[in-house]
């Protein structure tokens, strides 16, 4: 399992992304996610120069993809321009050597989710092909997402990676326990997020996880923001040994307020583990 940090380390003495990456490096951390949340403001020229860099240091590289991102937005307009955002962020973090592209899929907007859904996967489809067809080879990943009134509960992104080829799910445990309004109350709560995984992407979605970790504060509206793992009631310690007994491998990406410790926090929590 590789720990990485969402985005540039707090202690980083730059908040340039090469000095992030220097410093992930300098932590003994796996690597960093390109938060291009506000944007992929990254060119081919220093996308390039970002590979290089995590290459000669051994890093991971994934993205977020913006924020404003709706694949059922009723306007042409904000359609098109949000399914642009989630090409660029897969062209761009193709170039700088990231393979996940990590993105919060869609709204409700009040109408019945099974036609959201269909709308979200009939897309999916067409641009992961896209993708294919240009030869950049990256997995999609739709997020958990943290409210009710977003699109993108477990099992919804769970039966679009099973649906689509080139998508994966970001296991986002945090949003999934603000969702339900603090619903992972027991490490077999933990178990049964797992198990879905499997039961819907087999061992090998185990093998191939990607995970979004951080503490939360939430209501019964939902999540309301990020907290660090230990101000929190989020079972993050069962977490991560349940992943182990699970025998998952991929990614964990802390995105606390403090990033970089508790990716060190867990990275040092799960090297305990036997």
């Amino acid at each position: 399992m590789k720990f990485l940090t969402a985005g540039v380390p707090l202690s980083s003495p730059k908040s340039s992304t090469e000095a992030g990456l220097k410093r992930v490096h300098e932590l003994g951390l796996d690597g960093m996610e390109l938060e291009f949340v506000r944007g992929v403001r990254m060119g081919e020229k220093k996308a390039e120069k970002v590979r290089k860099l995590a290459g000669e240091l051994g890093l991971t590289l994934t993205v977020h993809a913006p924020y404003w991102i709706n694949l059922y937005a009723r306007e042409s307009d904000k359609l098109e321009a949000s399914i642009k955002r989630i090409y660029d962020s897969a062209r761009i973090g193709y170039l700088a050597g990231a393979r996940d592209i990590v993105f919060h899929p869609a709204y409700y907007l009040g109408d019945d989710p099974k036609k959201v859904h269909r709308q979200v996967l009939s897309i999916l489809k067409d641009l992961t092909a896209r993708l294919r067809d240009e030869g950049i080879d990256v997995i999609l990943r739709p997020e958990t997402t943290g409210k009710p009134t977003q699109y993108g509960s477990l099992e919804e992104v769970l039966e679009l990676s099973a649906e689509v080829e080139g998508v994966l799910p970001c296991i986002d445990f945090a949003h999934i326990h603000a969702r339900g309004g603090g619903i992972l109350l027991k490490p077999e709560d933990v178990a049964r997020v797992l198990e879905k995984v499997r039961e819907y992407l087999g061992d090998t979605g185990l093998k191939n996880l990607h995970v979004h970790m951080s503490g939360i504060a939430y209501s019964k509206k939902g999540e309301r923001h990020h907290l660090n793992l230990e101000e929190s009631d989020l079972l993050w310690r069962d977490i991560l040994r349940i992943l182990k007994e699970f025998g998952a491998e991929g990614t964990i990406v802390s995105e606390s307020p403090n990033i970089e410790e508790d990716a060190l926090l867990m990275k040092r929590y799960w090297n305990s583990l036997k």
